[in-house]
């Protein structure tokens, strides 16, 4: 028998308590820090997009000066060691952990969750949260625009095992998840190294240098129909029913090109439908930052799906997978950027889609193209195949692990 099997035979021979996170836990959400008193330096402000999902990124950050605010910012400190989690966006349910040794200020939407008993170890607390992210998500709604409540975090149940079955599972869970962090590391490193290749290759086919047989057309010129969709609420999402792309899941949920749709609603709910079908782009016109709007997929499937609000359907007589690829690069990024201001919220809209000018060429050398970038696309983004499938199996394999060491056995209460 093992050291942690022996222990919890010995210290929980009964089984285990689940407990409330707010029975045993301080709970604090953020502050609404404004986004005109951001400065170019100064005080960290720890926002959604900072947590990856096990620490904290500080690749893209926010500053604030404290001295800004009439209130006391010191209840919104985020220390070293300290667990936060997002609560909206696309980060929804995701966990970090302070290790950057610096000072940081809770914003908005995120929330932290800090141990406030000696039999609550806080580094168990971080594992048994991370264990619950997807959880998390699917209590926020799931969807395009996740929202978890405060109330849904306190409640959730977490196992509360003697402090010393605790101590041990975070000295394994902690050696475990370093030996799979390096790994996992070696193989981003690679990836990315891929998806350099890949970008290089795509932006080179597509500048079509010495060819005087390319034509450069705005889509309005080659658009046979351009519309708006018509907007989908989270809670009209269904288990069943008419597929459908809300805007949100543009950015989240696909890439180039897709052959379902991750949600589905009803007539129901959608009074004035508009629909998409087979070789369709869609655009998303609402997001968060200059350089993703008006990001772009074409529809590869059989059905006939419904476009919800802020996305934008054109109809065309072109390949759509390769318009895709085409509008995806950095120069097409940067025509649906042009003008465009940098805030909280980014809009686009159909004039200025049609305003994009593509190359265009015979469909029998669009379709050559995609197949190129289609082997590309598959080795870099599909988890079924490559580098993709071999990071999703180390990760599935230590969250396997980590979820077994974490499932105890619930102690039945005698009233």
């Amino acid at each position: 028998m093992s050291k942690i099997g022996r222990l919890i035979k010995e210290k929980c021979p009964n089984g285990v308590s689940y407990i409330k996170i707010d029975d045993c836990c301080d709970f604090q959400n953020g502050f609404a820090f404004k986004s005109n008193l951001f400065k170019d330096s100064g005080d960290i402000l720890l926002r959604i997009t900072n947590i990856d999902g096990k620490e904290i990124n500080l690749s893209d950050v926010k500053y604030i000066d404290k001295n800004d605010y009439n209130v006391n910012l010191d209840n919104y400190i985020v220390n070293d060691d300290e667990i936060v989690i997002a609560m909206s966006g696309a980060t929804t349910g995701k966990i970090g952990i302070n290790k950057t040794h610096k000072t940081l200020y809770l914003n908005q939407r995120v929330g932290k969750i800090t141990p406030n008993t000696d039999k609550l170890n806080n580094h168990f607390l971080y594992h048994v949260l991370l264990s619950k992210t997807s959880y998390f998500y699917q209590l926020a709604g799931g969807g395009a625009q996740p929202n978890l409540s405060t109330d849904a975090i306190k409640t959730t149940l977490i196992p509360l095992p003697p402090i010393e079955v605790q101590e041990e599972i975070v000295q394994i869970l902690d050696k475990f998840g370093e030996l799979e962090a390096e790994l996992e590391a070696e193989l981003e490193a690679e990836l990315e190294a891929r998806k350099s290749q890949y970008e290089l290759l795509r932006d080179k086919i597509f500048k079509f240098e010495n060819r005087s047989d390319v034509k450069w057309i705005k889509l309005g010129d080659i658009k046979t129909e351009i519309y708006r969709g018509n907007g989908i609420k989270r809670e009209e999402v269904t288990e069943e029913g008419i597929p459908c792309v809300r805007y949100g899941e543009i950015y989240t949920k696909y890439n180039i090109w897709f052959d379902n749709c991750f949600s589905k609603t009803t007539n129901e709910y959608v009074k004035n439908p508009k629909t998409f079908t087979t070789n369709d782009l869609l655009f998303a016109i609402t997001g968060e930052s200059v350089e993703e709007i008006s990001k772009t997929i074409a529809y590869t499937g059989n059905d006939v799906c419904y476009a919800g609000g802020d996305t934008v359907v054109m109809k065309h007589n072109q390949n759509g997978k390769y318009l895709s690829y085409a509008l995806s690069t950095k120069e097409a990024v940067k025509q649906k950027g042009k003008g465009k201001v940098k805030s909280k919220v980014v809009h686009s809209s159909v004039p200025s889609i049609e305003e994009i000018i593509v190359p265009i060429v015979s469909l029998e050398e669009q379709e050559k193209i995609v197949k190129i970038l289609d082997k590309f696309y598959t080795i870099i983004n599909d988890y079924n195949y490559g580098i993709p499938a071999e990071i999703e199996a180390r990760r599935q394999q230590y969250e396997f692990y980590r979820n077994k060491l974490l499932s105890f056995e619930e102690m039945i209460v005698n009233e």
